[in-house]
């Protein structure tokens, strides 16, 4: 997927629509009622309250939350669209270019801590920045199962991927192995969970995919194999966000569906507990959302609305040998190439 590099080419690849903040906006805030629409569906009993809020520098947003229902412990589905004259220094260490300019940045985000042990947690988050000359796109989604099955981590990838394929070979190679690499706890040596899709920086200038800190890391190495891919319009970018957004319902529901009826105890809720733990210290001390949420002076309620209604911390835990929680952590929190893994039908 190459195009002309002759600068006039170039130039009209990088060309802004005059709307384009009108059509993410929109698009963003659509994902989140389709999002929210299928979540009510699918739980059956409880329903997203919504608080809107105003950002007092520029801005505001839609925070919903749904609690205490059949499937979902605590889920959230936000968007948010801000504005402002001051840069947060996560932006400007990436992008120098961008200071001195006004900035616009906007997206949507979500997280759900289902019930039952058996379902897994997941996350999604796609947002648009721009300031002056400088736009972006970036985001992706990710799954983070407690008591996993192949199955369904092989149909998430699966579903992602026929997504990314669509517009471009080498997205989702790249952007899984940028996933693994996002979401890994340095501190505890393990992924947070199986990873999905993760991208940054997206723009029309970026001729390799890769934009990540981690120059000798497989993303980069492969986002170096592929090499240069050409200026990539606006629209272009826009499109694929789109396709990733509405690939969620597919990715996740139907694994939902399928776990929702199993039967769990004690051991498996507290497993569930514990696990959750992860997730509060990747998004405190990792998350960039976070980090750029809580640097322009967002609405705190909003940004950590992703972390779980109840936790809990063990000294020293290792799980017992040949259990499922053994295997866990033996196969799935470590990166592997889930959609060759094997053919769903051949797990008994």
């Amino acid at each position: 997927m190459t195009t002309s590099s002759t600068p006039e080419a170039t130039a009209s690849k990088l060309t802004l629509p005059t709307d384009s903040r009108q059509q993410v906006s929109q698009f963003l805030k659509d994902l989140q009622d389709q999002i929210c629409q299928g979540l009510e569906q699918l739980d059956g009993q409880a329903t997203f309250q919504e608080d809107a809020w105003e950002r007092p520098e520029g801005g505001g947003g839609r925070s919903r939350v749904m609690r205490e229902g059949r499937v979902f412990e605590q889920g959230g589905v936000n968007f948010s669209e801000v504005w402002g004259t001051h840069l947060p220094p996560s932006v400007l260490v990436q992008r120098p270019e961008a200071a001195g300019h006004k900035f616009y940045a906007t997206g949507t985000s979500m997280v759900l801590h289902p019930r039952n042990p058996y379902i897994p947690t997941v996350h999604l988050n796609y947002r648009y920045f721009e300031a002056g000359p400088v736009w972006w796109f970036g985001g992706g989604i990710d799954l983070t199962p407690y008591y996993p099955f192949a199955e369904d981590v092989v149909h998430f990838h699966q579903t992602l991927k026929q997504a990314c394929d669509a517009h471009h070979p080498e997205y989702y190679p790249t952007f899984k192995l940028w996933c693994d690499e996002y979401f890994y706890l340095n501190h505890r040596q393990e992924t947070r969970g199986v990873g999905g899709i993760f991208f940054d920086y997206q723009d029309g200038l970026t001729n390799h995919l890769y934009r990540g800190p981690a120059a000798d890391g497989p993303a980069a190495l492969h986002s170096n194999q592929v090499g240069q891919i050409g200026s990539r319009s606006w629209e272009e970018i826009f499109s694929f966000i789109q396709s990733c957004g509405q690939a969620f319902l597919p990715a996740y529901v139907p694994i939902a569906e399928r776990r929702q009826g199993t039967e769990y105890g004690d051991r498996e809720r507290n497993f569930q507990l514990y696990r959750r733990g992860r997730y509060v210290e990747f998004n405190l001390v990792y998350d960039r959302g976070t980090i750029f949420g809580l640097q322009t002076n967002g609405r705190t309620e909003s940004i950590l609305m992703s972390l779980p209604p109840l936790v809990r911390w063990e000294y020293g835990y290792e799980p017992e040998p040949n259990t499922p929680e053994a295997e866990l952590y033996q196969t799935f929190l470590k990166p592997q190439d889930w959609v060759n893994w094997f053919s769903p039908a051949s797990e008994s």
